[in-house]
């Protein structure tokens, strides 16, 4: 096999993820790899120092995962992202960046399609989303539909404050819970105001937990 770049790697593999979403990618001081997407561009170009500020930068000074929210100050964008740093023989030689484009003030509605068009439903109406069938299924108050996003995605779209990631394949609106009741192996079931039933698996337990305080 002929030998192949970084830059051909970095490249397919960005193939992978949404369209929604740039790739960044640093050295402990500056960017090396950067593919915008069709959603937002950071105009990051090859050789720009880690700003102060940027989840980038925290996450190679920590050398922990980041992920929160940046605002235009930074950039002049605001987005969200996730930064995880990558390390050899111990030590931190750089970060790979996920960048998610923020929702405006404007959009605070999530658009559903349902078998007759699409349907934009408030986020307080949002019961909880579901990823199943290669698909994202949206269940609301009066309203169920598909969503082209990923839960990934969503839980950088989704206010922090009321949408809580508690599987790999359920985000729910902590607003819309109506009881929790223990379930084998530290899990738990959610009884939803609408009377649905949602696990909480072994992997998100104590994270739900902790922000839920019980």
């Amino acid at each position: 096999m002929e030998s192949i770049t970084v830059v051909s790697l970095l490249d397919v593999i960005s193939e992978l993820f949404s369209d929604e979403i740039s790739i960044a990618v640093s050295n402990t001081s500056e960017y090396i790899y950067y593919r915008p997407s069709k959603r937002i561009d950071l105009k990051i170009r090859r050789g720009d120092p880690l700003k102060d500020g940027t989840i980038a930068y925290k996450a190679v000074n920590t050398g922990q995962k980041v992920s929160e929210f940046i605002d235009r100050d930074v950039f002049g964008i605001p987005y969200h992202g996730m930064a995880v740093p990558f390390f050899h023989d111990g030590k931190i030689e750089g970060c790979v960046t996920a960048i998610f484009p923020s929702l405006t003030s404007g959009k605070l509605v999530v658009t559903i399609k349902s078998e007759d068009g699409w349907i934009p439903v408030p986020f307080s109406q949002v019961i909880y989303l579901e990823a199943k069938e290669k698909k994202t299924f949206v269940y609301a108050e009066g309203h169920s539909g598909t969503h082209k996003y990923s839960l990934q995605e969503f839980e950088f779209l989704l206010p922090k404050d009321d949408f809580i990631r508690c599987h790999r394949s359920f985000i729910v609106n902590v607003n819309h819970i109506k009881e929790i009741h223990p379930d084998t192996h530290s899990t738990f079931i959610l009884t939803m105001k609408n009377g649905d039933r949602v696990q909480v698996s072994q992997s998100y337990s104590s994270y739900f937990r902790r922000l839920l305080g019980f």
